[in-house]
């Protein structure tokens, strides 16, 4: 398969490198495109030699003037995968924003199979308007792939932890 892999802000932006690498082990091309607030966590160049592809950073950058980037890209891909989603990109993609390059690809990409893993504080998660936002986009046929429950990067113990890289790939690898 061709991928979209989404890195989105969150402490959990470090597992997108196993996620990616795994992928491209299994035999899949994956395209990745980060948040700015993603960057601050992994580095593009981390993802970029992982999936042996350009990470897409700018919806405003088009390296090549026979391509809209944002357009081309997805035409080039049969899936989208957001790990780790923030409340942020959630809350974007639910409410159509497309203010940055994978909010922008996420909704030029609404007819492909869009799955989302969500990392983000317990407090963040339960937050009724995030989860009126998730069954908006449930509603739209987005699946999601369920945090976990455990000890948080704050110190709080609940729901919220992406799901293990290895969960994820095993998710992608039955599709």
């Amino acid at each position: 398969m061709r991928i979209l892999l989404g890195v989105t802000g969150s402490i959990a932006a470090y597992k997108a490198a196993d996620i990616a690498n795994g992928l491209v082990k299994n035999g899949h091309t994956v395209h990745v495109a980060m948040s700015d607030s993603a960057t601050k966590f992994i580095t593009p160049l981390t993802l970029q030699t992982l999936s042996k592809n350009k990470v897409h950073l700018d919806v405003m950058v088009e390296d090549d003037a026979n391509r809209i980037e944002h357009i081309d890209l997805i035409k080039d891909v049969d899936l989208i995968l957001i790990a780790p989603a923030s409340a942020n990109i959630i809350g974007k993609i639910a409410n159509g924003i497309a203010d940055d390059m994978l909010s922008t690809l996420a909704l030029v990409g609404h007819e492909l199979p869009i799955y989302i893993a969500p990392a983000m504080n317990t407090r963040m998660y339960e937050n009724p308007i995030v989860q009126s936002n998730m069954q908006k986009l449930k509603d739209y046929g987005v699946k999601f792939i369920e945090p976990r429950t455990t000890l948080l990067a704050c110190k709080d113990v609940g729901k919220g932890a992406m799901e293990n890289a290895d969960k994820i790939l095993e998710l992608i690898e039955t599709l």
